[in-house]
């Protein structure tokens, strides 16, 4: 019989992301989206969720407990927590849906090519793939939490680096396995 290894920390982090969504969902649309409270513990919840993704990360690094379960899982949940994210934002009218469209389909599209050209290796996350989900979780973050009108530019305009950023590193990465 062979033995059921117990999680690791970083692996136990990643799931605790995915089974975290649904309540993140749930405070982002309780009073219909229109309850401050309810979307800055939303906004909360998620930032919670993101810092998980980076405490697994570097845990799993430090420990060298990198395994091939968080290797498949961990970008999941990322994927998982934007989704949950944007298309929670664009259902309640904060976000265009357009947004989340660029969002989500340079994801996929990316998804889908990773696991196309996983048996000739991974291709690691670039820097600026790194920056690209900073600037995506945040900038959703600030549709997510009610700001004053005064902040709005701002937000608009971490926005814009995150799309940006979003289309720029897609195509970067199509081009690095492209050349392989």
């Amino acid at each position: 019989m062979r033995k059921i290894q117990r999680p690791n920390l970083p692996n136990s982090l990643t799931i605790f992301r995915i089974a975290a969504l649904p309540f993140c969902a749930y405070a982002l649309f309780k009073g219909g989206g229109d309850d401050t409270n309810w979307r800055i513990i939303a906004f909360i919840l998620f930032f919670i969720v993101g810092l998980s993704d980076i405490l697994d990360g570097k845990i799993a690094r430090d420990r060298n407990q990198i395994t091939e379960f968080g290797k498949l899982l961990d970008p999941i949940a990322d994927k998982a927590m934007l989704a949950t994210a944007t298309v929670g934002a664009s259902m309640l009218g904060l976000l265009s849906w357009w947004v989340t469209g660029i969002f989500l389909t340079r994801e996929v599209a990316v998804t889908i090519l990773r696991f196309v050209v996983i048996k000739v290796g991974v291709i690691p996350a670039s820097r600026g793939g790194k920056l690209k989900t900073f600037f995506q979780n945040f900038g959703v973050g600030f549709y997510i939490l009610p700001l004053p009108d005064v902040l709005f530019l701002p937000r608009d305009i971490f926005m814009g680096i995150a799309i940006y950023l979003t289309i720029a590193t897609g195509v970067d990465y199509f081009r690095r396995v492209l050349k392989k």
